[in-house]
């Protein structure tokens, strides 16, 4: 835990150890750690050097630790301020790259990434330049980079970066998609599934987008969107696949359910049919009893099910799924 202040696993411990019994000789706190006096005296040297353990001034060769709350502040402050240097620095840079690029050429909108060594790391940056979604389509058969498994994304996920995956359904199938599906949806992540997704694709905070150029059988390659048609295209393309997609779940017992498509319910169903017999709103309301926002947050709410931006296309879409029946005799 205490990494972020630049101790290592055996610095840590050392220094820990040395806390939990306030003084030690190097021979009494190696055999505590089980580590070889040499190893034990080189952690207690680095801790000395950031100002958390020093030598006792009445025993040879005995150290003391330094008291947590006043040795770790100071370090805690340090790297405070280092990084709000950093923060500066990287706001000051993305100023001078928005004032060089504030007409950006079509060549800047993409980038080609080529070799799979290349290809992984840009999709670990993608994930870790997320500040608030990923939105992914995977197939079964990855090339680059496997499926949901990585680093990125558990840290991603840690810093309250939300995920949305839609997965092919062989991946179910997988020797390892079950490990890593109950993984992601233990994060919370929210995964779907399909029998088959157009390509693979990943989109971070709908700015920045990865999709493979080359098939498996050549060298990995994929291109890097940034803002422009093409990415609102690949956007469209990512809501259309998670609108056709299933919903997964993980039970209490650690299994993973499949759930049904979402549907209107019966209120919904009688909303719909007075609507397509003409009737308004206001109509509509006071035949089911119901509030007029109730009644327009109900419509709302079947458009955006639907996929669909006006209530003609509601119309036809509530046809197509039999959510209610044409009358024949008109």
């Amino acid at each position: 835990m205490l990494g972020a202040i630049g101790l290592d696993e055996r610095q840590e411990s050392t220094y820990r150890a040395l806390v939990a019994i306030g003084a030690a000789e190097v021979a009494d706190l190696a055999h505590r750690l089980a580590l070889p006096e040499s190893d034990t005296e080189q952690a207690l040297r680095r801790l000395e050097r950031q100002g958390l353990a020093a030598q006792s001034s009445s025993r040879t060769g005995r150290w003391v630790a330094a008291p947590p709350a006043v040795a770790l502040g100071a370090l805690l402050t340090q790297h405070r301020h280092e990084l709000e240097q950093a923060e500066l620095a990287a706001v000051l840079l993305a100023e001078e790259y928005r004032t060089d690029a504030a007409e950006p050429a079509v060549h800047d909108l993409v980038e080609v990434v080529t070799g799979a060594s290349a290809v992984a790391h840009r999709f670990v940056q993608l994930q870790l330049g997320a500040a608030e979604e990923v939105c992914a389509l995977v197939t079964g058969k990855p090339v680059a980079v496997t499926g949901m498994d990585n680093e990125a994304e558990e840290r991603a996920t840690a810093r309250g970066v939300s995920y949305r995956v839609v997965i092919e359904r062989e991946i179910l199938s997988l020797p390892a998609g079950f490990t890593e599906l109950t993984a992601a949806l233990g994060r919370d992540e929210q995964v779907r599934v399909i029998e088959r997704v157009p390509t693979k694709l990943v989109i971070a905070d709908r700015s920045l987008a990865m999709v493979p150029l080359t098939g498996d059988a050549a060298e990995p390659s994929a291109l890097v969107v940034h803002a422009s048609g093409l990415l609102e295209s690949l956007l469209g393309l990512f809501e259309a696949v998670w609108r056709e997609s299933l919903p997964l779940r993980l039970d209490p017992g650690g299994a993973v359910r499949e759930e049904g498509p979402p549907g209107p319910d019966a209120t919904d169903l009688e909303v719909l049919s007075l609507l397509l017999a003409g009737m308004t709103d206001a109509s509509v309301a006071k035949q089911l009893d119901l509030g007029l926002r109730t009644v327009q947050r109900r419509v709302k709410g079947l458009m955006e099910l639907s996929g669909v931006s006006t209530r003609l296309q509601l119309g036809w879409h509530a046809y197509e799924k039999g959510w209610v029946a044409r009358d024949l005799r008109r």
